[in-house]
C-alpha cells in the first residue's frame, strides 16, 4: 500500500514531478490520505490532464481510455480558514441613501401623449354691486326724476321724486338719467340744512358710491357747501371764494364733446346658479378715457364760478347729491330742478357752448346687457 498526497496546488505539482517523496506539510495545515493499490496506481503528470477538454478528441486520449477515478477520490481541497462572520453595515444617515439592489430601476416606456383638449370659453364673472346697474324705475312715459333705486337707504324722496333729505351722515341719490355727450344743464336749490347739516353737489357715474359723498371716489365730482372748495376721489382743492348755503341755487354745467367715443363698453350681466354676475365679454377690464376738452363748471346763483374739472373721463353722469347730519338733528333737505324753467340759467355762459336743460334728455335704460344662462354656466345674449 502507498500513499499519495491529495492536496494540490502549483508548488506541488512541481514537487511531485521531479521526486516521489512527500512534501513535508506545513504545522496546523489539513491534508487527507488516500490508501490505493500499488498495481492500481498511476502517476499523475497533471491535474489539468483528467479534465475532459471539449476542443479535444477523447478516444485519441490516451489517460481517458483508461478507467478512472472520480476527481473527489483524488483530491479533497482544503476547507478554507474559519472567518469570524462580519456585521453587516448598516447606513445609519437620513441625509443619503444608496440603494442596495443591484437591478436597476425597470424602464418604462412613456405612454403617448393624450392629443390636447380644444380650448373652452371661460369668462371671469363678480358678483354685481349691492344696487345692481340693471333694475330701473324709469320708464319712457316719465320725466327726468330721482331714483327710488340708485339711492342710500336713509336717503327720502317726495312724492313727486324732486326732492331729496337724510340724515346720520353722507348718503347719495342720482337721478333716473343721464348723459353721454353734449352739453347739459340743472339746478339744485338748498332747502334746509340746520345747525349740523351739510351738503356736496354734483355729477357721478353708474359706479359712484351711494353710501359716501358725491367727489368721494374717481367716479364722481363734487361742489362742497362749507368752503367752495372741489372734490374727486375724496380729495378737496379751492375753488371759489366762499361756499353756499340755505336757499341758494347751484346750478351745474357739463360738456362731453364726442363724449360717446370714450365712455367705457356697458357691463354684461348673466344670471349664474340664481344670482347676477358681471362679466367683460373679451377678459379685460374696459377702463374709461379721459374726454378731451370736456369740462364741469359750477355756478351760484347765476354767477359762474369757474371751470372745476377738465378733460374728465368718459362715462354716462348722472345729477346727484349727498347730504349729512350729526344725529337728532332734522334732515338735510335738497330740491332738484331739470328745467326749463330754472331759477337762475345763465345769461353768459362765458364762451361755452349753451347747454340744454336736463329735462330733455331721452330715456336710455341702463347701459347693460342682461344674458341668460346656458346649462353649462355660459351666457348667450337675449334677442
Amino acid at each position: 500500500m502507498s500513499y499519495r498526497e491529495s492536496t494540490y496546488n502549483e508548488a506541488d505539482d512541481a514537487d511531485e514531478n521531479s521526486s516521489d517523496a512527500p512534501t513535508p506539510l506545513p504545522p496546523n495545515s489539513h491534508q487527507t490520505l488516500t490508501q490505493t493499490p500499488s498495481s492500481a496506481a498511476t502517476p499523475i503528470d497533471d491535474i489539468d490532464d483528467i479534465i475532459d477538454d471539449d476542443d479535444d478528441d477523447d478516444s485519441t486520449n490516451p489517460i481517458l481510455t483508461k478507467k478512472q477515478k472520480p476527481l473527489s477520490s483524488l483530491s479533497t481541497p482544503t476547507p478554507p480558514p474559519s472567518k469570524k462572520p462580519t456585521k453587516k453595515k448598516t447606513n445609519n444617515s437620513v441625509w443619503t441613501y444608496k440603494s442596495t439592489s443591484r437591478k436597476g430601476k425597470k424602464k418604462t416606456k412613456p405612454s403617448p401623449k393624450a392629443p390636447p383638449l380644444p380650448p373652452e370659453d371661460t369668462v371671469l364673472i363678480t358678483p354685481v354691486p349691492r344696487f345692481p346697474t340693471d333694475k330701473s324705475d324709469d320708464s319712457p312715459s316719465l320725466p327726468i326724476s330721482l331714483s327710488r333705486v340708485h339711492k342710500a337707504e336713509r336717503v327720502d324722496l317726495s312724492d313727486d321724486r324732486l326732492s331729496a333729505s337724510s340724515s346720520k351722515g353722507y348718503r347719495m341719490v342720482r337721478a333716473t338719467r343721464g348723459v353721454l355727450h353734449g352739453h347739459w344743464y340743472f339746478e339744485i336749490k338748498v332747502l334746509r340744512l340746520g345747525p349740523t347739516g351739510h351738503v356736496r353737489l354734483g355729477w357721478a357715474t353708474e359706479k359712484g358710491d351711494l353710501q359716501a359723498p358725491v367727489g368721494y371716489d374717481g367716479s364722481s365730482y363734487g361742489y362742497r357747501d362749507v368752503d367752495g372748495s372741489k372734490v374727486h376721489r375724496a380729495q378737496r382743492e379751492r375753488y371759489s371764494a366762499e361756499g353756499y348755503g340755505e336757499g341758494d341755487v347751484i346750478g351745474f354745467y357739463i360738456g362731453l364733446p364726442d363724449g360717446e367715443r370714450y365712455a367705457p363698453k356697458p357691463p354684461h350681466l348673466v344670471w349664474y346658479k340664481g344670482q347676477r354676475y358681471m362679466y367683460n365679454a373679451d377678459g379685460k377690464d374696459d377702463l374709461p378715457k379721459d374726454v378731451p376738452g370736456s369740462e364741469i363748471s359750477f355756478f351760484k346763483n347765476g354767477v359762474c364760478q369757474g371751470t372745476a374739472f377738465k378733460d374728465i373721463s368718459g362715462g354716462r353722469y348722472y345729477p346727484a347729491a349727498s347730504m349729512y347730519t350729526m344725529p337728532n338733528e332734522p334732515n338735510c333737505e335738497v330740491r332738484f330742478n331739470f328745467g326749463p324753467g330754472f331759477d337762475f340759467f345763465p345769461e353768459d355762459f362765458g364762451g361755452r357752448q349753451t347747454p340744454r336743460p336736463m329735462i330733455e334728455v331721452p330715456y336710455h335704460g341702463h347701459d347693460v346687457k342682461v344674458e341668460s344662462p346656458l346649462e353649462n354656466g355660459l351666457a348667450e345674449k337675449l334677442n
